[in-house]
């Protein structure tokens, strides 16, 4: 029996292998067939290109742009929407979606079979994944289209995956009028992001792909309601509701008319838009907190409408110790043509009037030229080249100290410390923070005028210099894209030490029109802050920081005529300060504590003699009297203004004075020679190339300097 079965299995094995090779000649040639028709037929995925959208931190939507064919068709993921959505959409349209390949064999041999039955079509067999395909490339509604539609089904599902199919899917369903995917409906239905759905809205968004045109809610409510009725009843069935949620929502308002798309943030929002390379991807993140900006945008609106009709207001909320920008307003409304809304502000160059000076103080307290109690004087002066500034309301002062000169933003002393501390220095200062000194004409060497804001600054580099002084005086710049600072190698515009005096002494200013002091009140948050006044009262400043975060308000016009009796104080500050209280209360307080090391003293007497009192411009060299020596303090080497060859000063200089008070203290760039001074002059070897200034004080605290090159 056995022997005469192994004829039988022999003669059926040698059958069997050449059934099994045409198998595989089978199997293999379908697989070639389909990956070329793949590769000459490769899925259209153009319209997944959804519109350029700008998005806040944690994704909301700040401002969309329409896509060519002037659709609504934000970019939107599995991520971005209710999981009541999807369970509610999966159980509708699709329950065997995590499973099939693109196309459920079930549903194809349920639909088939009722068709035959029945004699017409009963049931559909259309997944999701054949719903994006049909949205990829719309045809007409034929057998022959169908199987097209299969196909591509099968075929996205292989490019895209199973989650990139359901995203195809969200951004590209239709739901009324030039409303695509799911996110745009949310927001133009309900005015809210897709991610918190009650369940009456979400079967509602599951309804209107089927028939978006019928079943707008805002045209054909009726029909609209029924449809969601019927995707209720189904989630009932399907254990996704219960019929008491059903119940409820089922008594859901419909949404009667489409709310505006989101603008906020609209002026960087669109400047990012133009920046954007084709290639990119179209989802442009930022730093601003979305929440935030609406309410910044508020108050600027109101603050504006407080102020006349053509006056606009600008602001910036950054955080210190980052530079990432929170919220960021370039006018009180974009479409708002009495103010002329449409420019951005935030990137006027405009003069900053005294918003500057606290750098300049912190220059020159960094260089060891003042102290906060240093001794200025307030009076009438006329500096080099015969420019004589006068003070804000023309009065004078008196004897006052730095801290209180800088608190009351007095022009006078201001710009005698800058004659002490070099425009050319400041101004090469300011390039190293981010700013772009703007002079008129754009030629010309820096002068004094710098000091009362005779140069063109815009709001963000202004904000970005008082975020590095509250920063410790490390550079930091206004970035409103998530990439990370730079911490590797971080820039020092100004010393710890002088940029806590700024803090310091900021902190101390008197409050803002309408606010009582920080101290005053329980609780109370300490600002400090600067306020500036340009020319002409054409523009109105206020930058304040609070040990966490920096906010910059601009006001005035943005055809630059002037705004008569205009102030910072009054006109910028109240916004500034208002616009803190929208902020949660610090965890660092302003001005922080002091850096170990600095000069703490409790009157100008206590200071040592070179830095009581600054003396008046060009004192040092021409002032004589008792007790200053028989000649004036020169500087007799090197000249002022003079090219030296970096080869031979790179093997040492020999700094000499005359006259004055012997002995001589040397600095080189605001810091005291290590070498040993001798009793005419001193060695310095410099250790690089470039601009230098060399300062030679005296016994009497006069001093002299000079500015030299070495190239």
């Amino acid at each position: 029996m056995i022997g005469s079965r192994r004829p039988f299995l022999a003669r059926a094995r040698a059958a069997a292998k050449p059934v099994a090779l045409a198998a595989c000649v089978l199997v293999v040639a379908g697989v070639a067939g389909a990956l070329a028709l793949d590769r000459l037929h490769p899925p259209d995925l153009r319209r997944l290109a959804p519109t350029v959208t700008v998005t806040a931190r944690d994704g909301q939507v700040l401002r969309g742009f329409l896509s060519p064919d002037e659709t609504w068709r934000l970019p939107t993921t599995r991520a971005d929407v209710d999981p009541l959505y999807l369970a509610t959409l999966m159980a509708y349209e699709d329950k065997r979606f995590p499973w099939h390949p693109g196309v459920d064999p079930l549903a194809v041999v349920r639909a088939t079979a009722q068709a035959a039955w029945h004699g017409e079509v009963v049931s559909g067999a259309s997944t999701l994944s054949m719903q994006a395909a049909r949205l990829l490339e719309p045809r007409p509604r034929t057998l022959s289209s169908k199987l097209i539609e299969m196909a591509r089904a099968l075929q996205l599902t292989a490019h895209l995956g199973r989650d990139g199919v359901l995203n195809a899917y969200l951004t590209l369903a239709p739901f009324g009028g030039n409303i695509e995917g799911v996110r745009a409906a949310a927001l133009a239905w309900w005015g809210k992001e897709p991610r918190r759905l009650t369940p009456g809205q979400a079967a509602l968004l599951v309804a209107l792909p089927q028939n978006p045109t019928a079943w707008r809610p805002d045209r054909h409510p009726q029909a609209a309601r029924a449809a969601r009725s019927k995707v209720l009843r189904r989630m009932v069935g399907a254990g996704v509701l219960t019929a008491a949620q059903a119940r409820e929502a089922e008594a859901e308002p419909l949404p009667d008319v489409r709310q505006p798309m989101p603008l906020l943030a609209a002026h960087v929002a669109r400047r990012l838009a133009a920046a954007r390379d084709p290639a990119d991807p179209p989802v442009i993140p930022t730093t601003l907190d979305a929440a935030l900006q609406a309410r910044v945008e508020s108050l600027v609106r109101a603050h504006a409408d407080s102020l006349g009709d053509r006056v606009s207001v600008a602001a910036l909320v950054v955080e210190a110790p980052t530079g990432a920008a929170r919220a960021w307003v370039g006018s009180p409304g974009l479409l708002d043509t009495q103010r002329r809304g449409a420019i951005d502000m935030t990137q006027a160059p405009r003069s900053p009037g005294s918003a500057l000076k606290p750098l300049i103080y912190g220059m020159a307290f960094e260089d060891g030229l003042l102290h906060p109690l240093t001794e200025i004087d307030d009076r009438p002066m006329r500096f080099g080249g015969g420019y004589t500034p006068e003070n804000f309301g023309f009065a004078h002062h008196g004897r006052v100290t730095a801290a209180e000169a800088l608190r009351r933003s007095l022009n006078v002393p201001a710009v005698a410390v800058l004659d002490r501390v070099g425009p050319m220095r400041f101004a090469a200062r300011l390039t190293e923070a981010g700013v772009t000194p703007r002079r008129r004409g754009g030629l010309g060497t820096p002068g004094l005028p710098l000091a009362l804001g005779g140069l063109g600054v815009t709001l963000e580099e202004l904000v970005g210099l008082y975020a590095t002084m509250a920063a410790g005086g490390e550079r930091r710049t206004v970035r409103v894209q998530p990439t990370p600072p730079d911490t590797d190698d971080p820039v020092r515009i100004l010393s710890e030490a002088a940029a806590w005096q700024v803090r310091a002494i900021l902190a101390e200013a008197p409050p803002a029109a309408g606010f009582a002091p920080d101290d005053a009140t329980r609780g109370g948050r300490a600002v400090a802050f600067k306020t500036g006044t340009s020319y002409g009262f054409r523009d109105a400043w206020a930058i304040g920081l609070d040990g966490d975060h920096v906010i910059g308000v601009w006001v005035g016009r943005a055809d630059g005529t002037p705004i008569p009796g205009h102030i910072g104080r009054d006109t910028a500050a109240p916004l500034m300060r208002a616009l803190f209280d929208l902020l949660p209360s610090p965890r660092h307080p302003v001005p922080g504590p002091p850096p170990p090391g600095l000069l703490a003293v409790a009157s100008p007497a206590d200071l040592p003699p070179p830095l009581r009192r600054l003396t008046a411009p060009d004192a040092g060299r021409r002032l004589t009297g008792p007790g200053t020596g028989a000649d004036p303090l020169r500087l007799r080497f090197p000249p002022d203004g003079a090219t030296l060859d970096w080869d031979q000063a790179a093997l040492g200089l020999v700094l000499e004075a005359d006259g004055g008070r012997r002995p001589y203290a040397w600095l080189v760039n605001g810091r005291p020679l290590e070498t040993a001074p001798w009793h005419r002059g001193a060695q310095w070897r410099p250790d690089g190339r470039g601009q230098a200034r060399v300062t030679v004080v005296d016994a009497a605290g006069r001093s002299a300097a000079a500015e030299i090159w070495l190239q």
